[in-house]
């Protein structure tokens, strides 16, 4: 499996952490940023029902509508992912 690059991206301490040092969490609120996002082969040419997944991502798969793509991102694991998948395929 290949690594994700997180060199370039911005992290920031947890407000969750403690002040002393210990109990530290850092977040990426823009790791994101390096998805290679398409759209999804489900989605019509028109402009609706657009779903773009990034699978440049190792071991995760982002997933957002392609209409409003800075209001939000669903990130799976690669095992959710395919087995929501195999069952929309099975219905």
């Amino acid at each position: 499996m290949r690594a994700i690059d997180l060199s370039n991206v911005a992290w920031r301490k947890s407000s969750y952490s403690n002040p002393d040092g210990g109990n530290c969490v850092e977040v990426s609120d823009d790791f994101l940023n390096t998805a290679d996002w398409r759209t999804s082969s489900y989605s019509n040419t028109d402009g609706g029902d657009c779903v773009e997944v990034a699978s440049n991502l190792p071991g995760l798969v982002p997933v957002r509508d392609s209409k409003n793509p800075t209001h939000g991102t669903l990130v799976f694991g690669v095992d959710a992912w395919a087995g929501f998948i195999g069952s929309v395929k099975a219905q």
